[in-house]
């Protein structure tokens, strides 16, 4: 599955923050048939690039797998080496986008100006993920997208609940990354399937 038509599809992004090795299948089994087609591990979750490479093998034609709070082109690599497609940061470090786009990976790096939007967008970001999303109101994005190029996607990330998507929807972002309102470390597959539905929902919905 490539990234636009991921976006399309489902434009959530599941940020799966401490999550172990050992549930990593059982969480993303309810995502995956609630409709969600972006998973993130975040790299200072146990063993994630154990968990990686099992998400990989088993919904890798479902859904674009990949690696959150990736910080140096070394991890990068890494997370290439499991089949991942889908590189995550905090930041906008050039050289993480460009080691990402050099794997044939998508990147979405974090961004809080205008400024570092760009030069994400001119290291190759594929999209850019606005964060933290509590600092960054609707308002805002809506004066970014005024100005970003029309073909790279602003994903709100940090904060966003089923309540609050429809006011960045209206501004023009393309779609969120969610965390622990999702997902906590020690939930099981069946509270996290609520919660994908209830986002799923929120999100047609808006």
């Amino acid at each position: 599955m490539d990234f636009q038509e991921a976006l399309k599809e489902c434009s959530l992004v599941a940020i799966l923050r401490g999550i172990k090795p050992e549930e990593a299948e059982s969480i993303c089994d309810v995502l995956v048939d609630a409709g969600w087609r972006f998973i993130e591990v975040p790299l200072n979750s146990p063993d994630p690039l154990k968990s990686i490479e099992a998400l990989v093998k088993r919904f890798g034609d479902r859904a674009l797998i990949g690696a959150g709070t990736v910080l140096n082109p070394a991890q990068v690599a890494d997370v290439a080496a499991t089949g991942a497609r889908l590189i995550v940061s905090p930041n906008a470090n050039p050289e993480v986008i460009k080691a990402t786009r050099q794997a044939g990976m998508v990147s979405l790096p974090g961004v809080a100006t205008p400024t570092e939007a760009f030069a994400a967008i001119a290291a190759g970001a594929t999209g850019i993920k606005a964060f933290p999303a509590e600092g960054i109101p609707p308002h805002v994005i809506k004066a970014w997208k005024a100005v970003l190029p029309k073909d790279i996607p602003v994903l709100a990330v940090g904060g966003v609940t089923p309540e609050n998507m429809r006011p960045y929807l209206d501004a023009g972002t393309a779609g969120f990354g969610i965390g622990g309102s999702l997902y906590k470390p020690g939930m099981d597959a069946a509270a996290v399937a609520v919660k994908a539905r209830q986002f799923v929902e929120a999100l047609r919905n808006a």
